[in-house]
């Protein structure tokens, strides 16, 4: 019977399994979404239940394929989303919606805690600059407005440990993983107590924390009859998404730089010691999916919230036909020239690279002679402005930028990553339909589980073919210029809303 390994990628709006031979072919794929819940302005929240039944679909498709085609897996591991928390009971059953990284409900305790100095701790403890809809922020903004959910509460879980436990009964997670909770040491990768404190968080009642490529637990009979998968399956500790898809790249040491384009866009690089005293202010440091490293990073923006927002209001049938939806929006973008005949795009999530800025998009420039797809090809151009902005910050600070490696959504586009290669003014490279976050995972649970001698070893076998779009050298002074613009609206923007803010 031939052995396969299979990746799993939780991400914030889908759950997809990759399943692989040892060689590397794909054997079988299978994904399904879940909802935003939005109650309120500014709160977007998720249904545990609905993610952990969205696993238990996916892995039942995966499990059927595999006993079809006669391949055993050896194990998996899980690539999750992990700027979300759920806060559950000492069994784990939740007691309150999750809150996602796309939450907004905190951002008045984010302006107390920059001006009282707790941001700037959990920055030094934690390599993490807080932001609204982060976990420690969210879990301080349930404590001071739901004090009767926080007391209800024994255990803060990221979704990795939450849907763990329910695999293997097991309250464990992964360095990567709970690193993103802010309540972890960028040093030590475990739970802290002083960050701890801050949340009104119990450490010694959290997850196990284990380093990538741990062997953690095993399906249990109960998951294993909800599942489809042989009771005894190794569950192997994986990490957050992001750092898998980087892992999946090859990004294990400096000088190599990812852009994930997820519902998040998100830009990371390997380094090899924590050290958040020495970098930007505006960069993250966090446990990556490989032992012993850490990953400087930024989010970049929600792009991809934007994105689909946009195919919604132009194309209604992206709900129903989210391919003939991308098709038709592709096609729109080609048809409108590089500069979008002079109209400037900033995203639903505001211009990210202008410190404090609320969210909240905009256009500018619009004529009566702007058509759908001058609009179309400006809000890819926008995002593409944030790209580069934060590109020639982190030049700026020493950190070298010689080309972009792409994963998630903008990869599925033919137009995409030329305008991010033509904006960016470097080569993006990228490897057509590729989930690097679930194959991540699949490198992950092959190296748990020693179907490959090494890391490295996993990673030459399983890592697909990939090609370099160059930049058009014609359009560099277009996009240098339109840049510029773009800066000047997105601190217009910020500025006008500071006022209205003070009145």
């Amino acid at each position: 019977m031939p052995d396969a390994i299979l990746g799993l990628d939780i991400g914030t709006s889908a759950t997809k399994a990759l399943l692989l031979g040892l060689d590397g072919r794909e054997l079988a794929t299978a994904s399904q979404a879940y909802p935003f819940l939005t109650p309120q302005p500014g709160w977007v929240e998720q249904d545990p239940e609905a993610v952990w039944q969205a696993l238990l679909l996916v892995l039942r498709e995966i499990a059927e394929r595999a006993a079809a085609g006669g391949h055993r897996i050896l194990g998996l591991a899980l690539a999750a989303q992990s700027g979300s928390v759920i806060l559950a009971d000492a069994a784990g059953q939740p007691v309150y919606p999750m809150i996602t990284w796309l939450d907004t409900r905190s951002q008045d305790l984010m302006t107390e805690w920059g001006a009282d100095g707790t941001a700037a701790t959990i920055r030094r403890l934690s390599g993490w600059y807080p932001f609204a809809g982060l976990p420690l922020p969210s879990i301080g903004w349930l404590r001071r407005h739901r004090p009767d959910v926080h007391a209800a509460a024994r255990r803060f879980m990221g979704v990795a440990d939450f849907l763990i436990q329910r695999l293997t009964g097991r309250f464990a997670t992964d360095t990567s993983a709970a690193s993103e909770l802010l309540l972890v040491d960028v040093r030590t990768g475990q739970w802290n107590e002083a960050l701890c404190a801050i949340g009104g968080v119990d450490p010694a009642g959290q997850s196990a924390i284990y380093p990538p490529g741990s062997v953690i637990g095993a399906v249990t009979p109960e998951a294993a009859a909800l599942t489809g998968l042989p009771a005894g399956t190794p569950v192997v500790a994986g990490g957050n998404d992001q750092p898998c898809a980087g892992l999946a790249m090859g990004l294990t040491e400096p000088g190599r730089l990812m852009l994930s384009t997820g519902t998040a866009w998100v830009m990371m690089s390997a380094v090899t010691s924590p050290t958040p005293a020495g970098i930007p202010s505006w960069v993250n440091v966090y446990w990556h999916a490989v032992p012993e490293r850490w990953l400087q990073g930024q989010l970049v923006g929600g792009f991809g919230a934007t994105l689909e927002w946009w195919l919604r209001q132009l194309w209604p049938a992206a709900a129903s036909e989210p391919a003939r939806a991308y098709a038709e929006l592709n096609e729109a973008v080609r048809a409108s020239p590089p500069g979008s005949q002079g109209l400037l795009f900033v995203s639903l999530s505001g211009p990210s690279q202008v410190a404090g800025a609320a969210p909240g998009g905009a256009f500018l420039g619009l004529g009566l002679s702007h058509t759908r797809a001058d609009l179309s090809r400006a809000v890819l151009e926008g995002c593409a402005y944030e790209v580069r902005w934060a590109l020639d910050e982190l030049r700026a600070a020493g950190i070298p930028v010689a080309e972009v490696w792409l994963a998630g959504g903008a990869t599925r586009s033919p137009v995409w990553p030329q305008i991010l290669a033509d904006v960016a003014g470097v080569p993006v490279v990228v490897a057509g339909e590729a989930d690097w976050a679930a194959l991540g995972g699949a490198v992950l649970a092959g190296w748990g589980v020693r179907a490959f001698p090494s890391l490295e070893a996993a990673l030459e076998r399983l890592q697909p073919a990939v090609a370099r779009v160059q930049p058009d050298p014609a359009l560099a002074d277009l996009y240098r210029e339109r840049l510029a613009e773009y800066q000047h609206l997105a601190r217009a923007l910020h500025l006008a809303r500071a006022e209205r803010r003070g009145r």
